[in-house]
C-alpha cells in the first residue's frame, strides 16, 4: 500500500477525464455523440492493450465468465457515455459535471430498490439533499424563473441527468460481476463494446468527416480517456476505495477551471451553490458507509469500473 501514489494517481485519473470531456465538448459543435463515442471508445483500446501487456495479463485479462454481463454493460454503459457527450454539446462544462454527480446518489436509491441493500435515514438524507443540490443547478436551465429557458439548455439538462441515471445502473450492475469478471476484462469489453455501438448509430445520426483540428480533439479525447482508465483501476492497487472516493470531487476545480480558461463560461450563483450541496452530500455518504464498513472498499472499486 502506498496511499500518496494512489491518491495521486486517482488526482490523474480525475483531472485526465476531466480533460478529455473538453476535448469532447470541443469537438460536439462538428461531429455527432455517437461518432465521439467512437472515437473516444477506439483510441482508448491501444492505452489499454499496452497496460495489459506490461501488466502480464494480455490473455488472462480478456477472458470471460459472463458474456452476457458484459453485453448488458457495454449496452447501458455506451449509452450513458452517449447522453454525458449529447449533454456536453449542450451545456457548460461545470454544469454538465455537476448533474453528473447524481449518479453515486441514484446509485443508493437503486441499491435499495433493487438490490435489497439496508440504507438507514443518514444515508437517504444525504441524498435528498445531493438531488435538491442537483436541482439547484438545473432550475435555471429548465425553468421560467429566469426567463424563457433556452430549449437547447433544457434539453442539454435533463440529458445530463438521463446519463446519470444510466451511469448509476451500469455502477449497480458492475457491483455483480466484479463478483466472476475482472478489472482488467471490464475495462477492456466495456471499450470494445462503446466501440461498436459507436458504429451501430451511423444510420441513426450519420457522421460526418472531421477537420483535422477536431480530429485531433477526438483522438486525444480517446487517448486521454484510456490513459484516465487505467490510472483510475491502477490507483486501487495502492490505497483503499474508501481513501480515494472523496478526491473523485476534484472534477469540480478542473472543471470551473477549464471551462473558464477554455469555453468563457463563467460559474453561476445557483451551479457553485448546487455544486456544494451535492459535493457535501456525496462524502459525507461516502465517510458513513467508511465509518460503517459496509464493504466500501470493493463497492467503491466496481462503481468507477
Amino acid at each position: 500500500m502506498d496511499p500518496f501514489r494512489g491518491i495521486a494517481l486517482k488526482l490523474g485519473s480525475v483531472m485526465c477525464f476531466v480533460v478529455m470531456a473538453a476535448l469532447i465538448k470541443a469537438a460536439s459543435d462538428e461531429v455527432p455523440p455517437g461518432e465521439a463515442v467512437f472515437f473516444r471508445s477506439f483510441f482508448a483500446l491501444p492505452v489499454i492493450f499496452i497496460w495489459l501487456a506490461r501488466r502480464g495479463e494480455f490473455r488472462t485479462g480478456l477472458k470471460v465468465r459472463s458474456p452476457m454481463g458484459h453485453v448488458w454493460r457495454g449496452m447501458i454503459g455506451a449509452s450513458a457515455m452517449f447522453l454525458n457527450f449529447f449533454a456536453l454539446a449542450l451545456l457548460p462544462l461545470p454544469e454538465a459535471t455537476v448533474i453528473g454527480y447524481a449518479a453515486p446518489l441514484l446509485l443508493v436509491i437503486f441499491a435499495a430498490m433493487f438490490a435489497g441493500e439496508d440504507v438507514r435515514l443518514f444515508r437517504f438524507s444525504a441524498v435528498f439533499a445531493g438531488l435538491v443540490g442537483v436541482v439547484i443547478v438545473m432550475m435555471p436551465r429548465i425553468t421560467v424563473f429566469n426567463g424563457a429557458p433556452d430549449p437547447r439548455e433544457q434539453l442539454g439538462a435533463m440529458v445530463a441527468l438521463g446519463g446519470a441515471c444510466l451511469a448509476a445502473i451500469v455502477q449497480l450492475h458492475v457491483r455483480n460481476m466484479v463478483k466472476t469478471e475482472s478489472t482488467t476484462s471490464i475495462v477492456f469489453w466495456f471499450s470494445m463494446s462503446c466501440t461498436v455501438a459507436g458504429l451501430l448509430t451511423i444510420p441513426f445520426t450519420p457522421w460526418v468527416l472531421p477537420s483535422m483540428e477536431v480530429a485531433l480533439y477526438l483522438i486525444l479525447g480517446g487517448l486521454i480517456g484510456g490513459v484516465a482508465q487505467v490510472f483510475l483501476t491502477s490507483c486501487y492497487r495502492y490505497a483503499d476505495a474508501s481513501l480515494l472516493a472523496p478526491f473523485d470531487y476534484a472534477s469540480m476545480i478542473f472543471a470551473l477551471v477549464i471551462g473558464y480558461v477554455v469555453f468563457g463560461d463563467t460559474p453561476t450563483i445557483p451551479m457553485l451553490i448546487g455544486a456544494l450541496i451535492v459535493i457535501s452530500a456525496g462524502v459525507a455518504i461516502i465517510l458513513r458507509e467508511r465509518a460503517l464498513g459496509l464493504s466500501a472498499s470493493r463497492r467503491k472499486k466496481a462503481d468507477a469500473l
